[in-house]
């Protein structure tokens, strides 16, 4: 898989994918990634990417023009048009389920906006959709990027080491993942669950999956609300009785 990320602080990233599934991506050869300088396609000596916004206003907004030669010079140097995601504030909510669907694509374009935003035409006619990592402010898209790039590449098949452990995860179905211990079995007087001792694979499978019902009732009870969820909205009503 190749992601390409625009921006204009292409410093930004000269370490930070050198950790982590993003390294083991890469290490194996599972996931390239490229920094593509949009100062680069400014044709003045300044190397100027913003300008005022019409209508006025305070901020900068990042210019059009060369947000389209970047992304259109990527597409012709792989030869093909990838995705395109605008990430801003204005998107769809970025989860599980999106950086699932993204992991099984080749090519990745990814758009980090700054200052007071980006030319709308960006997201009109170039970008195939835009996502945001949050109802938040950042100070630019660099960070959402990192949270993208993380999110997808240890989901692509490969990158871990245990496969299915990736499935077990929080959200992988619209579920907060279930409570975690190691050793010691016992901590300053607090006990593991017995029935993690057990050696029962069965009863601990069912163990899991009811703790993660409960603990997405208690801290996200708005993941319940999803349609996919009914069964499991019934099973844990069950329980309660």
């Amino acid at each position: 898989m190749l992601i390409s990320i625009v921006t204009i602080f292409p410093e930004f990233f000269a370490e930070v994918f050198d950790f982590g599934m993003i390294r083991q991506g890469r290490k194996k050869g599972l996931l390239e990634t490229e920094i593509v300088d949009l100062r680069e396609f400014a044709p003045d000596a300044r190397k100027t990417v913003d300008d005022r916004s019409y209508g006025g206003g305070e901020g900068m907004v990042l210019k059009p023009e060369l947000i389209f030669e970047a992304v259109e010079k990527c597409q012709e140097k792989w030869g093909d048009r990838g995705r395109v995601i605008l990430l801003s504030p204005q998107g769809r909510r970025f989860d599980q389920k999106k950086a699932n669907e993204l992991s099984l694509l080749p090519h990745l374009i990814l758009i980090c906006g700054r200052y007071e935003g980006v030319d709308q035409r960006v997201a009109d006619y170039l970008a195939d959709e835009e996502l945001s990592v949050g109802d938040f402010v950042l100070s630019g898209g660099e960070f959402a990027a990192c949270s993208v790039v993380d999110a997808v590449s240890r989901l692509i098949p490969g990158v871990v080491g245990k496969g299915n452990s990736v499935l077990e995860e929080s959200f992988m179905d619209d579920l907060l993942d279930f409570p975690h211990y190691t050793r010691p079995a016992e901590f300053r007087g607090w006990k593991v669950p017995d029935i993690l001792l057990s050696g029962d694979h069965v009863r601990i499978q069912r163990w899991r999956r009811q703790k993660a019902l409960e603990r997405t009732q208690q801290k996200r009870p708005d993941l319940l609300k999803e349609e996919s969820c009914l069964e499991d909205r019934a099973a844990l009503k069950k329980t309660e009785v």
